[in-house]
Formats: C-alpha cells, sequence, structure tokens
C-alpha cells in the first residue's frame, strides 16, 4: 500500500513557488494557534506572575520563542494584568470582551519575523532533499520522508538558532544594532563562535525526532488516503487529516524532549537577561534525569493534552495550506506552458 504512482509533490513549480506556499502557510498557521498561545500565557500569569527579567515560553504551532518580562507584571505591551479566569472558554470570552478581539492576536509580528523563515528553510528543504533521494539519486522506500524530514529541520534550527540568540538579546537587553554588533563580538571572543548556537543541542533533540517521525507518518497516512479514495493526487482534505493525525503522533512521540528543551530554553533565556555567564550548561540527559527523579514519567509527559491540542491543528493548517499553494502553483504553471504553445 503507498506505492501506487502519484503525481511528483513538487513536479512543475520552482523553489520559489515552494518558498511562498510555505510561506503562506506559515502565515495561516500562526495567526490561527496564536490566540491559543496568548489564552496559555495569560492563564498561566494566574498560577506564578511573571517577574523582571522572567523569561516564558510562547509558541506558535510551528517554532517556539523566549519572551523576556521587562517590566513585572506589564511583560510586554501585549501582555496585560488579567481579571481572573476560570478556563480556556472563559479567558477567550474576557478578553475579547474586556480587551478586544486584536489582543488575542498581541504578540503575533515578532512571531512572524522568526517563524516565516523558519518554515520557509523547513519545508522547502524538505521537499528539495526528498526529490533529490528519491528520483535524484534513485532510493526508494518510506525511509526516505524520514531522512529528508530529520535532515530539512536540522538545517533550519542551524540556520535559525543564532538569530533567535540575537533576538532574545534584543529584547532582553534592549539593545540597538550597532551594540548588538560589540555585545556579539564580545560574546564569540569570550566563548567562542559555538556561542552562538547556544541552545541547539536540545531544540535538535526534539525538533529532529518529531520531524522525522512527522514526515514519515504525513507521506504514509497521505499515500495510503489517496489509495481509499482512489486519487493520485492529495486534496485539501487529505492532507489535512494526514497532518493532523501525524502531528498527533510525532507530538506525543517526543514530548519528553518537549518538556526538556522547554526547561533548558527558560533557563537560557534568563541566564541571559541577568548576565549570568553560561560556562557549562546543564546537559539535557542530566535534565530529563532530574525531571524523571523529582516527578517520574508525569513529569516527562507534562503538558500532553494541551501540546496534541496545539500541534496537531497547527500541522493540519500547515500542509494543507501548503500543498494547496503547489496544486495552485502547478496549475499556474501549466496553464502558462499550454498558452506558449
Amino acid at each position: 500500500m503507498g506505492e501506487r504512482p502519484v503525481v511528483t509533490p513538487s513536479a512543475g513549480i520552482t523553489p520559489v513557488q515552494q518558498m511562498l506556499a510555505s510561506g503562506t502557510g506559515a502565515l495561516l498557521t500562526s495567526l490561527f494557534v496564536t490566540p491559543l498561545d496568548v489564552v496559555k500565557i495569560r492563564l498561566q500569569a494566574q498560577q506564578t506572575p511573571f517577574y523582571q527579567g522572567k523569561c516564558f515560553l510562547y509558541c506558535n504551532g510551528l517554532m517556539d520563542h523566549i519572551y523576556v518580562c521587562q517590566y513585572g507584571a506589564s511583560c510586554t505591551s501585549w501582555y496585560k494584568t488579567p481579571t481572573h479566569f476560570s478556563g480556556t472558554l472563559d479567558a477567550f470570552v474576557k478578553i475579547t470582551r474586556n480587551e478586544g478581539v486584536r489582543s488575542l492576536w498581541s504578540g503575533l509580528p515578532p512571531t512572524l519575523v522568526m517563524a516565516v523563515p523558519a518554515t520557509v528553510i523547513y519545508f522547502t528543504c524538505y521537499d528539495q532533499l526528498r526529490d533529490l533521494l528519491r528520483y535524484g539519486m534513485g532510493f526508494q522506500g518510506n525511509y526516505i520522508p524520514l531522512v529528508a524530514g530529520g535532515l530539512a529541520r536540522l538545517g533550519a534550527v542551524s540556520v535559525i538558532s543564532p538569530l533567535e540568540l540575537v533576538r532574545t538579546k534584543m529584547q532582553s537587553q534592549k539593545l540597538t544594532y550597532s551594540e548588538l554588533r560589540v555585545c556579539i563580538r564580545s560574546s564569540v571572543a569570550q566563548d567562542g563562535w559555538l556561542s552562538l548556537w547556544r541552545g541547539w543541542g536540545p531544540t535538535v533533540l526534539r525538533d529532529v525526532p518529531f520531524s522525522a517521525l512527522y514526515w514519515f507518518n504525513y507521506e504514509l497516512v497521505k499515500a495510503q488516503l489517496c489509495d481509499q479514495y482512489d486519487v493520485s493526487q492529495a486534496t485539501f482534505s487529505i492532507s489535512f487529516t494526514a497532518g493532523a493525525i501525524s502531528g498527533a503522533v510525532a507530538a506525543i512521540m517526543t514530548l519528553p524532549f518537549d518538556v526538556v528543551k522547554t526547561r533548558r530554553q527558560i533557563q537560557l533565556g534568563e541566564m541571559e537577561t541577568l548576565g549570568v555567564p553560561v560556562k557549562n550548561p546543564t546537559s539535557t540527559w542530566h535534565i530529563m534525569r532530574g525531571i524523571w527523579a523529582e516527578s517520574g514519567y508525569r513529569g516527562l509527559f507534562a503538558g500532553f493534552l494541551p501540546r496534541v491540542i496545539k500541534v496537531a491543528p497547527a500541522c493540519a493548517v500547515m500542509i494543507s495550506t501548503y500543498e494547496f499553494g503547489k496544486i495552485f502553483f502547478q496549475k499556474m504553471n501549466l496553464d502558462r506552458e499550454q498558452q506558449a504553445c
């Protein structure tokens, strides 16, 4: 099953068109998921109020960002001291009623600055690597998406990681570009070039396995659904369903790494904000052992439901929009070729 001839997913479109399709998908996914994360952060604030220098994690379903509290309870322009919320639905209603609908999408611009380029690199690299392995080098088998997905994510994380560190420095220390240049030079001179990739390890340990599992399951489920409905090319609904299923499976299987990565990312952010030198950062495995000793397996799978609820629809929206965009460009290019003839 899954071996029937299918239209090559990226056949007939250029890398630039792939980038446009993935960029559109990243924009729509961010618009869809951002309200969920705004509500999550506001609910968290009721239990552990933010203080000056505290970092918290903001995730739009595509990638994570560290935000730094500059002024205690009034962390950022989009964080406001909330009234009491009794739950997620109550938070949605009260934020909308008291602060306006736009408040649900507050904090979106800085997210898009990082999410769109990262997603464009990631999805375009995946398609190019998959087609290179399958059609350029002649490899066959279901493992191709696994390898291409892992390598694409590794490349995207490696490119974006220094930019994320730079963004966090600018936000936490309010540096101008000239001051930032001096700060980076000083950091490199003191700790070497690898200091720009601080926190890269935990991110890779979560994102690369997630990506490999996601693409492996996505291509498998998509091929099975195409067989079931007797179509040669995945429809929007097939891509959406396959994306949601594969995203949920990958999210569950990599959850322990997500818990460790979240703790590590916040730890690094707060050290950076407070000006504490990070000479010997706690290793991923040490953090994992600590969580296991402290809370057992439940600690490693903390946040299971919220992660699945966020990741599954985010993956579904992203991949279905991306596939729809590629089909749109394929048809547009084909029409141009026919008109030229």
